[in-house]
């Protein structure tokens, strides 16, 4: 036996055993130590799991030696190997930016505990990501909810506290739904294999418990990825939450819902039960309109750049659903990489605002006039990971809008073309508006002697603000992968 064998379980065992060992140790250096490699050892894991599929083509591991589908599965293949790389990619990264952002942020007393939340929701979501088990899917998506309930609620600020209640309440209606569905998947069906129950749903195929199941679990995955209009607790969980924990969620937990929205719909269900059979693909391109333009309208308005960008999260989930509704090669491939073009460039921008509010005391509009002259760096990264919201060429943001532009080109809807330009310029009034206020305007008495962010967290964010421009000039890895993994789904595999 080989470690490369074992590095499906091992991908998800090593982050939830290392979670107990830092309350174990209580101390906060070692905590970091734990996690940080518990962390590092997931990204190693998942790359090695990402060539592994690209050089043999789907992996199955068998939990106990059960074979699928007496036992638990962990199947990976091209997308879940790419969502794998994502979410261990940015815990690697934010976990050394966490050391310092949380030391001004977190009662030292807490901090080890920090640790330990931040482990188990990574666990989670490598769980989401890895299972090829329906129920599964479940208990990670609760593992990660939980432990994301109690991070928001390390934020400093009170209203931290109704900002994760809030989540929890909504999250937990989301979670209620999704195990309804996958109740009445199991009723139809027998079995919690996500392949098997593929297979065996074709002989039920828009009978009623399949449909309602449908429907409870486009709702409650729906809630967890923020789609508009059920994203009410996603503006105040990242503007309240610590630095580093709005920068991972941003980065990682919607994007993990939109896959597992995904397997679902396209491994589960089929193409056809979904498109052909019911209006998804008329609903869904609605909703992402609406997201689009109504998220940007609303982010332009606000005075603080956490919740300005939370809200602009809510408007590039749009842009993933967009992709969704095309039903297509192109639209699945834009949905894809959107997905995680999406997931580097708010990372970044989440990780620069942290020194932003560590050096000018805040991250309101108000506050942070002249930012551009005090923090020249940081103000920089800001600005190219916001033209990457935009979609300029040569960023990430770029790559993600020329795929939805060639789906609604294949499908002849010249009009989205133009509707996907016009919620582009909504983003950029929105990033004019940090622009005006860093580069155009004096800084204030009491912030003019601020300096830099401290190397310890701008090295890691321009880590990401790199990965921002390398993505949207080498598009090797993120739309080979992307491309592969929508041929996939649409071929109805796993």
């Amino acid at each position: 036996m080989t470690l490369a064998e074992h590095l499906p379980a091992l991908q998800v065992v090593v982050p939830l055993l290392a979670a107990p060992l830092t309350v174990l140790l209580r101390r906060r250096d070692a905590a970091f130590a734990v996690a940080l490699a518990a962390s590092w050892f997931a990204a190693y894991a998942a790359v090695a799991l990402w060539m592994q599929v690209d050089q043999q083509g789907t992996l199955s591991y068998a939990i106990g030696r059960w074979p699928p589908p007496w036992g638990i599965e962990y199947r990976v293949d091209r997308l879940s190997s790419f969502v794998l790389v994502l979410v261990s990619g940015i815990a690697a990264i934010v976990l050394p930016y966490a050391r310092r952002a949380i030391a001004d942020e977190i009662p030292a007393a807490q901090q080890y505990l920090f640790y330990t939340m931040f482990l188990l929701t990574l666990a989670g979501l490598l769980g989401i990501a890895i299972t090829g088990d329906a129920f599964n899917i479940f208990v990670f998506l609760e593992i990660s909810s939980l432990s994301t309930y109690v991070l928001i609620a390390l934020g400093r600020d009170r209203r931290a506290l109704f900002a994760s209640y809030q989540y929890l309440v909504l999250g937990t209606i989301g979670a209620t739904f999704i195990v309804i569905g996958i109740g009445l998947l199991y009723l139809m069906t027998g079995t919690l294999n996500l392949a098997d129950m593929g297979q065996r749903l074709a002989a039920v195929q828009g009978t009623r418990p399949v449909l309602a199941a449908l429907a409870f679990l486009t709702v409650g995955i729906s809630l967890k990825l923020a789609m508009f209009p059920l994203h009410q607790w996603l503006p105040n969980a990242y503007t309240y939450a610590p630095s580093a924990v709005s920068a991972f969620l941003a980065a990682t937990a919607t994007k993990v819902a939109v896959y597992a929205l995904l397997r679902f719909y396209f491994s589960v269900f089929g193409e056809s039960q979904v498109f052909a059979r019911l209006p998804m693909e008329e609903a869904m391109l609605l909703l992402a309109l609406a997201g689009m333009f109504a998220a940007s309208t609303i982010a332009i308005f606000q005075t603080d750049l956490k919740r300005l960008f939370a809200y602009s999260s809510v408007g590039q989930i749009g842009y993933i659903v967009l992709g969704i509704s095309f039903d297509s090669m192109h639209g699945l491939t834009a949905t894809v990489v959107h997905l995680f073009n999406h997931g580097v460039t708010k990372g970044a921008i989440f990780m620069l605002l942290g020194g932003v509010a560590l050096r000018m005391g805040g991250t309101s509009l108000a506050r942070i006039q002249g930012l551009g002259r005090v923090m020249p760096l940081t103000s920089a990264g800001i600005v190219v990971c916001g033209l990457s919201l935009v979609g300029v060429p040569g960023t990430a943001g770029f790559v993600s809008k020329w795929y939805l532009v060639l789906a609604a080109l294949e499908k002849g809807q010249w009009w989205l073309v133009f509707l996907v330009l016009a919620s582009s310029l909504l983003a950029l009034v929105y990033v004019w508006r940090f622009v005006e206020a860093a580069y155009l305007r004096a800084p204030r008495k009491d912030t003019a002697d601020a300096s830099e962010t401290p190397w310890s967290m701008l090295l890691p964010a321009a880590l990401l603000v790199a990965a921002t421009v390398y993505f949207g000039l080498d598009t090797r890895f993120t739309v080979g992968s992307a491309s592969q993994a929508a041929a996939l789904m649409l071929g109805g595999g796993q």
